[in-house]
């Protein structure tokens, strides 16, 4: 039996995006995140965090720098209830200024490295997930993996709502969950 997911673009959709953001006082959720992501995980979707962070590559901040403010969002997501199946991140830039990761990679979205790995390792049916992001390269990722993308109106989402390839937007990331995954499931 496959498993469902929604695939979550971290800034921009989490939390708000003040532009590299790395450090724990900069990190701000947005509202109705958590009651959002607890409601998909009651739903029995697997939630899979695909972030892209060249922040690395550009030496703006470091991987421990990451992991940190990553352990920091897990905690206050499990004092919630909620469990984040996995968190998948893209060090890489093909213009960085750290030569350790100034590649050009498959998991750097538009591509589709990082849910290709997660349809993998969770097993999960495409046609049964979806991506939630702020950006068209988020939408262009979710859809080389045939997986429904949605478009948010939070982050930088509203420089490509006119012309997104999105197959729905949302206000917001609990906007996405009430009025566009959880009616889809009720269709099925």
């Amino acid at each position: 039996m496959k498993n469902k997911a929604v695939f979550l673009d971290r800034d921009g959709v989490i939390n708000v995006d003040k532009g590299y953001v790395h450090r724990i006082e900069d990190f701000v959720f947005y509202p109705g995140v958590f009651e959002a992501l607890k409601k998909l995980q009651d739903a029995g979707y697997k939630l899979i965090i695909v972030t892209n962070q060249s922040g690395i590559a550009l030496d703006y901040y470091t991987e421990e720098d990451f992991f940190k403010l990553t352990d920091y969002m897990l905690s206050e997501f499990e004092k919630r209830g909620i469990k984040i199946d996995k968190v998948y991140y893209c060090p890489h830039h093909e213009n960085g200024t750290n030569p350790k990761y100034t590649v050009k990679c498959d998991c750097r979205k538009p591509e589709s490295g990082m849910i290709r790995e997660g349809i993998r390792e969770f097993n999960i049916d495409p046609s049964e997930s979806f991506l939630v992001g702020d950006k068209e390269n988020d939408i262009k990722a979710a859809h080389k993996e045939g997986i429904k993308a949605i478009l948010v109106k939070t982050g930088q989402g509203l420089k490509y709502i006119n012309e997104t390839k999105a197959d729905y937007t949302a206000e917001d990331l609990l906007d996405a969950v009430e009025r566009i995954i959880l009616k889809e499931k009720q269709k099925v």
